[in-house]
């Protein structure tokens, strides 16, 4: 089979040719018999063109369904080809999907599990934490009805003046509601047991120590100083300062007694705050101590004083030792000196005995010899004839 388009490229050029010619041969005469031989050359031209054509058609019409078919056989081997992937494809999304979803699944029970248990295990931490903070909350309620309370304020300063107390000294050393004035009935909540004068070591002399805890004024001057008053914090602070003066008079006047006490006694200030507070005024505590003779003391420094004393305690026993030891060597030597005379005169009396045995010995040995030719008699007899008592029996017959 020609190909169609070199075909379609002859027929041009012949036309092409024949037209040129034409042109030529236009206007002779002679060449009108020419022309008609050339219009049946283009006659005979255009039919096999035509006819050319019919067969290009043709042929381009069979080349288009065979290629048509052709297409359809690749459509269809690609559609199979295609459902095929899609299937594989969907076999496999749905196997990776399974497997996604097992795994999802593990995984998330797993750590769905380990967050319950962890959030199981918090909510445990926070139920007890509230349990703790209900029991603080009662606690600190407590303390505030407790602060509130003036005469359980005292009592708090008080308890905890006597821990420190019993901390420090031993019970003989110190004693409790102590009445230093014989004729009122004030007792000071605390007093130490001093050793009493040289000439009457049996009695004692009493370091009274009394606690306080002005605790409005002191509030008063802790919410004035977190607002950032001056003037309140002034008028607060002065306060607290006319509190502890009244209560250090307080003191001297009820307690100071001596001989009966010492001629100072300690005002125990229950917090370290308010300890610094009442030094921040130097004239203040030295103001007490002429004034009115007492001693102020927070927490440590009590401590601090309570521990000399114990050292002083234990330096008097010491001493007290000392002189005993001494006595007691003073005894021991009069007494070996009054052993040594014993000592002396059993000496003596070993000697007038020993000198007596000897007598004796050799009187019986000169007896013996005189005795010698003598006869011998048995012993039960001569127990009879020296009337001698007959002697006992170790062991009894058998039965």
């Amino acid at each position: 089979m020609a190909d169609p388009i070199a075909v379609l490229t002859l027929v041009c050029a012949a036309m092409t040719v024949v037209l040129v010619l034409g042109n030529l041969f236009r206007g002779n005469p002679d060449s009108e018999r020419a022309r008609s031989e050339l219009r049946e050359d283009l006659r005979n031209a255009r039919d096999e063109a035509r006819a050319s054509a019919r067969e290009l058609r043709e042929e381009v019409a069979k080349s288009i369904e065979t290629t048509q078919a052709s297409l359809d056989r690749v459509r269809g081997t690609l559609d199979q080809r295609v459902r095929e992937l899609q299937e594989g494809n969907e076999r496999k999304l749905d196997e990776m999907r399974r497997t996604v979803d097992e795994k999802l699944h593990d995984t998330l029970e797993k750590r769905l599990g380990e967050s319950f248990k962890l959030v199981s295990d918090r909510l445990d931490t926070v139920h007890k934490g509230l349990g703790e903070m209900q029991q603080l909350a009662t606690g600190v309620g407590d303390l505030k009805r407790v602060l509130t309370n003036v005469k359980a304020r005292g009592t708090w300063a008080e308890v905890q003046l006597g821990a420190i107390l019993e901390q420090v000294l031993t019970p003989e050393q110190f004693d409790k509601n102590v009445s230093i004035r014989r004729e009122t009935a004030e007792r000071v909540e605390f007093a130490v047991r001093l050793p009493g004068p040289l000439d009457d070591p049996a009695t004692c002399v009493w370091l009274p120590i009394d606690s306080k805890f002005p605790q409005e004024d002191w509030l008063r001057l802790q919410d004035a100083s977190d607002q950032g008053d001056v003037a309140a914090v002034q008028a607060a602070s002065d306060a607290l300062m006319r509190t502890v003066r009244a209560s250090a008079r307080e003191i001297h006047d009820k307690y100071v007694h001596p001989p009966a006490s010492t001629d100072f006694a300690i005002m125990f200030l229950a917090t370290e705050g308010l300890f610094a507070e009442v030094l921040r005024h130097p004239s203040m505590v030295s103001d007490l101590q002429q004034q009115y003779r007492v001693v102020v003391a927070g927490p440590t420094t009590l401590a601090a004083i309570l521990t000399s004393l114990r050292m002083g305690f234990q330096t008097l026993v010491v001493e007290q030792r000392a002189a005993e030891v001494w006595r007691v060597l003073g005894a021991v030597k009069t007494e070996f000196g009054k052993f040594g005379d014993v000592l002396d005169r059993v000496q003596r009396q070993l000697h007038t005995a020993s000198r007596t045995i000897e007598e004796t010995g050799q009187r019986s040995r000169a007896m013996e010899k005189k005795l010698r030719s003598a006869e011998r008699l048995p012993e039960a007899e001569a127990a009879i004839v020296l009337e001698l008592p007959s002697p006992p029996t170790d062991a009894s017959p058998p039965q």
